[in-house]
């Protein structure tokens, strides 16, 4: 059984010889244990089982060893500080409710092809993944700012309506061109939740946010693909909402957030879960030993006929200690 088998397997629900498993690093983590362990390349050595194209914008860096970088959208992110994967954003795009004057990046299909095949012929034993970061939510307010589109949410809908249509067709685009290239699924990244509850509430988000994925979640199920969705935060107010329109995949699950136990037991047949090893209490604090106890103990709930796809709650950030990688990953790879 390959990698990919075994993921598409636990997706389906059915019980796997040992549960799949996939972990990402940010660059400052990945940097440290590469140090601690004096092995630059023991990434490859963990066989995580999910092979990734990323794409969240494609930041470019403007000034030259600055730390600024300016993406497709023309947003700029300030790296220069202690968040150098994602940054912070310097002034809004959009400062007005209005697309007078901005026009939407064009799709580098010669680009995004090139990865695509690359990945394929890498990786050839993994499942494929496209991972698409900013798709709907968190597009419109890096354009606009989290404030303005909330408000804009209530006393500018149409203009809402129009910015989130000209992103989701830029964000069709990008996936067919994904889907041409025989990938297995596609992640939409979108932050809607906080530690309790949705950002924008599920009133909004049904308004505004649930038929703008449906619509590509359609896309890429329609081409046969797994659809995997990732948010931080408390979103289970809408989970039979994203069943409903066709979600395979969750990612991330915060224990700190979820009970496992009731959560696979309520959903655990309709819905997969990736993630559930939590980088926001455990992993940073906890000792190797703890760390390796909550780990089986996870691996042995979500696990259980399939539906589970093991991993850290997000990309492990710098400030988790190199053995605590250790411990974690070591319970993956020693389940066989």
């Amino acid at each position: 059984m390959t990698n990919r088998d075994r993921v598409i397997d636990a997706i389906c629900h059915r019980q796997t010889d040992f549960v799949p498993y996939s972990t990402g690093f940010t660059r400052q983590e990945y940097e440290k244990v590469a140090k601690y362990l004096n092995d630059e390349e023991f990434g490859k050595k963990l066989n995580n089982h999910i092979s990734t194209v990323p794409y969240d914008g494609r930041p470019r860096e403007t000034f030259t060893g600055s730390g600024y970088f300016k993406d497709d959208y023309g947003v700029v992110w300030n790296r220069h500080g202690v968040d150098k994967d994602i940054g912070v954003i310097e002034g809004y795009v959009l400062k007005d409710p209005s697309l007078d004057g901005y026009e939407m990046p064009t799709p580098d299909e010669k680009e995004l092809g090139a990865k695509i095949r690359e990945l394929i012929r890498a990786d050839r034993d993994n499942f494929k993944l496209f991972d698409f970061g900013f798709t709907v939510f968190e597009r419109a307010w890096s354009l606009r700012g989290m404030e303005n589109i909330l408000v804009d949410m209530i006393e500018e809908p149409d203009f809402v309506d129009r910015l989130l249509d000209e992103i989701v067709a830029y964000n069709m685009k990008m996936v067919e061109i994904a889907m041409a290239y025989g990938i297995d699924g596609v992640m939409f990244g979108d932050d809607w939740g906080q530690q309790s509850g949705l950002i924008m509430g599920p009133g909004l988000w049904r308004r505004f946010i649930k038929p703008r994925m449906a619509k590509m979640y359609a896309c890429v199920k329609n081409k046969g693909a797994f659809v995997f969705q990732h948010s931080c935060g408390d979103i289970r107010e809408i989970f039979p909402d994203l069943i409903e329109i066709g979600l395979d995949v969750y990612q991330t699950f915060q224990p700190e957030i979820y009970d496992l136990r009731s959560i696979k037991q309520q959903y655990g047949g309709k819905l997969s879960f990736w993630g559930g090893i939590s980088t926001q209490k455990l992993l940073p604090f906890a000792s190797p030993e703890e760390v390796k106890r909550v780990t089986e103990e996870t691996l042995e709930i979500l696990g259980k006929n399939g539906g589970y796809i093991a991993g850290p709650t997000h990309d492990l950030p710098g400030d988790v200690p190199p053995e605590n990688v250790i411990a974690m990953t070591e319970v993956f790879k020693n389940q066989h």
